[in-house]
């Protein structure tokens, strides 16, 4: 059977854990999780989902990246990205500096459109470019910003920072990503946009989905919610707050709230039925598929796999979806197969989201978790798995697990 390396959550849950001075049973009662399925992740026989990873952190106190091991810098070295994150870095730290003399700036009109093209870039997954244009663009924002400040320019440089989040969560640098989300809510005043400021805290409240703290990412939605006019009709306070019911959706699933989950996805289709595909506004992807996918989200994240194959199998992705979002469900729909014990057809959802956008998926956690539950599923790795699993950075060493598949779970409770 193949055997996996030492480098996975489950052993750095171990290892905190034991930092904390805490049994197996002493850290399974501070989380809605079973013994025995603390048991399993730790010995890496269950893969280590987000919200089990989150409520690990959340009781022990310490950030989730400390388990995740985010960054994924040998990767992210691999691909030359790392050395593109400094630069984003002191591009973000430039706003409150004043006029640089030495910037020469390209026409404003040519800035606003360079903003427009790196998020499309990002909805593209095209990081790289992505990554390697954006400095630029934000120093230059922000050098015209202080010379003669208008709406637009602050629009803009508030759609830069956004970027900036958007590449740095995708690459695992969290930290970075919430600066770049405080600079965006500095931009947004500015720029006196109430529909920016509630994207701001629609972004805020997902870094909760990752840290876990449910409670508070409900309250940053409904935060987000106040930000605009319920009189303001426009397509473009229609799409955020309809964006803002999914973000909602998703947290209150986490928060096993059915109810809540029910009707924000229940609110969000309202939404899209008044302004259709919105996609491109604001780049948050709002359309009729993008709310199917979300109930799919929900259903997968309250453990409801069988509702979310259903689900999953009746969505029609159309072709003008973002690649980003297309990736997405594919990973979501490999987690749900997984779960299942349908490693074949987890395995076929991995490649298909691989192919979409392959600079996504290398840094994405739940398809890393999902590659590992797929190796425990398999008495003997195929090729295929073993391929993805080595692009991913999971190694495969040799000898055996005695762990095996059974008739009425894809995971052998028996791991001790």
């Amino acid at each position: 059977m193949p055997r996996l390396d030492d480098d996975h959550p489950g052993n750095r849950i171990r290892e905190q854990r034991k930092l904390a001075r805490l049994t197996q049973r002493e850290l399974a009662a501070r989380i809605p999780y079973s013994y025995s399925w603390l048991t399993q992740v730790e010995c890496g026989a269950r893969p280590a989902s987000v919200d089990f990873t989150a409520a690990v952190a959340r009781a022990l106190r310490i950030d989730v990246t400390v388990l995740t091991g985010q960054p994924y810098v040998t990767q992210l070295q691999e691909d030359r990205l790392a050395e593109l994150i400094r630069p984003i870095r002191e591009s973000l730290d430039l706003y409150d500096l004043g006029d640089d003399p030495d910037v020469i700036t390209r026409p404003a009109s040519d800035l606003i459109t360079a903003t427009e093209e790196l998020c499309a870039h990002v909805r593209a997954t095209h990081l790289h470019a992505a990554a390697a244009a954006l400095p630029d663009v934000i120093a230059e924002l922000t050098a015209l910003c202080w010379r003669a400040p208008t709406t637009e320019l602050w629009q803009a440089l508030g759609s830069a920072y956004r970027t900036a989040h958007d590449v740095t969560v995708k690459l695992g640098y969290f930290d970075l990503a919430s600066v770049a989300l405080d600079r965006l809510g500095w931009a947004s005043e500015r720029a006196s946009n109430p529909c920016l400021a509630a994207v701001r805290q629609y972004f805020r409240g997902l870094v909760y989905f990752r840290e876990g703290e449910y409670t508070i990412g409900l309250r940053l939605i409904r935060s987000g919610h106040g930000f605009l006019d319920p009189a303001d009709e426009s397509r473009e306070s229609l799409t955020v707050a309809g964006q803002l019911h999914l973000g909602g959706s998703v947290l209150a699933a986490l928060a096993d709230d059915r109810s809540t989950a029910a009707s924000h996805i229940a609110q969000a289709r309202d939404y899209v039925g008044r302004v259709g595909d919105a996609s491109t506004v604001h780049w948050l992807n709002f359309s009729p598929a993008n709310v199917d996918l979300h109930e799919m989200s929900v259903a997968m994240e309250m453990r409801q796999y069988e509702e979310a194959m259903r689900q999953a199998k009746a969505i029609k992705l159309p072709a003008s979806m973002a690649t980003s979002r297309r990736a997405h469900f594919f990973i979501d729909r490999a987690r749900v197969e997984m779960e299942l014990g349908k490693a074949d057809a987890s395995l076929k959802s991995l490649w298909a989201a691989r192919r979409a956008a392959p600079e996504q998926i290398r840094y994405h956690p739940g398809a890393r978790e999902t590659v590992r539950g797929l190796v425990h599923l398999s008495r003997r790795a195929p090729e295929s798995l073993g391929n993805m699993a080595a692009w991913v950075g999971i190694g495969l060493g040799t000898g055996g697990l005695s762990y095996s598949t059974v008739a009425s779970s894809p995971w052998n409770p028996a791991c001790r």
